[in-house]
């Protein structure tokens, strides 16, 4: 009985935590110098994953940021999966070179696992918008290479039904912070999803590629402004890179140059990724 009660005390004081943290950035919104002050005061910064008190609001306790696997070079220059030892610059990876993706790099900030799966879930499924600031400046450091020779930022769209379901796109939360921190144009409505897929979690590759045949497309109205620009997709988490590729065929046909990627956190699988 007394372990039931420890979980359900510990169980209600995340969730207080977490309602606290929330109240916290609706209030202090916009505030700045004795108002900020104020409202340190009556909601302490905490922590985005365990919510432990930290100096700065909306960053990690050290804990959480020490297990945080950042993905840094050496990594293969075309999808940007870590190697195990440095072996030389402008090297890529066997899955790089025996299945190329659509896309010309792809970057992220860290692998999907523990605080990067925690950080994903919160923005997607548990209405922490507040995140996408945060994570967006994680992203516009980890791709400043891709961001410097892009012309333009579009996130990977969701289909109507789904945006009506979630109300919001995280992708598209997540190119907004980006385009904020380097200063480029983001186009929201530049690729549509113009069939609803099934979710892709637990789907295979093949599954996957099959689910997203066709799903995507630039209107013939917005042709205009993707012609002859490089392009930077943004979208919350690189999984076997299917959407990623998909979308990227769609703005090739659309009229881009080039199609780079650029996400939070993606899969890897002992220091390779499957593209």
């Amino acid at each position: 009985m007394s372990s039931i009660l420890e979980t359900i005390s510990a169980i209600s004081a995340r969730e207080l935590a977490a309602s606290a943290a929330r109240a916290r950035d609706l209030v202090a919104g916009g505030m700045h110098g004795l108002g900020r002050a104020v409202v340190d005061l009556v909601y302490p910064p905490a922590c985005l994953v365990c919510y432990a008190a930290t100096a700065e609001p909306r960053a990690l306790c050290a804990s959480c940021w020490g297990r945080l696997r950042l993905i840094e070079r050496p990594y293969c220059e075309r999808l940007g999966t870590p190697f195990s030892v440095d072996i030389g610059k402008g090297l890529l990876s066997p899955a790089a070179i025996a299945n190329p993706p659509v896309y010309e790099r792809a970057r992220a900030v860290a692998r999907y696992d523990d605080v990067a799966r925690a950080l994903a879930h919160r923005l997607k499924y548990g209405d922490r918008l507040d995140l996408a600031a945060t994570i967006g400046g994680w992203m516009a450091r980890a791709g400043a290479e891709l961001l410097a020779e892009a012309d333009l930022i579009v996130p990977v769209p969701l289909h109507r039904r789904r945006l009506w379901a979630r109300r919001f796109n995280q992708a598209a939360l997540l190119a907004d912070a980006v385009g904020r921190r380097a200063g480029k144009r983001v186009d929201a409505f530049l690729l549509a999803r113009r069939r609803h897929t099934r979710p892709q979690v637990g789907l295979s590759r093949a599954e996957r590629q099959s689910n997203l045949s066709g799903a995507f497309l630039v209107p013939e109205e917005a042709k205009a402004r993707l012609a002859d620009l490089r392009v930077l997709l943004v979208d919350d988490v690189l999984t076997t890179g299917s959407t990623a590729d998909m979308a990227a065929r769609a703005l090739l046909r659309g009229g881009a140059k080039a199609v780079d990627v650029l996400v939070f956190a993606r899969v890897v699988h002992d220091g390779f990724a499957t593209t």
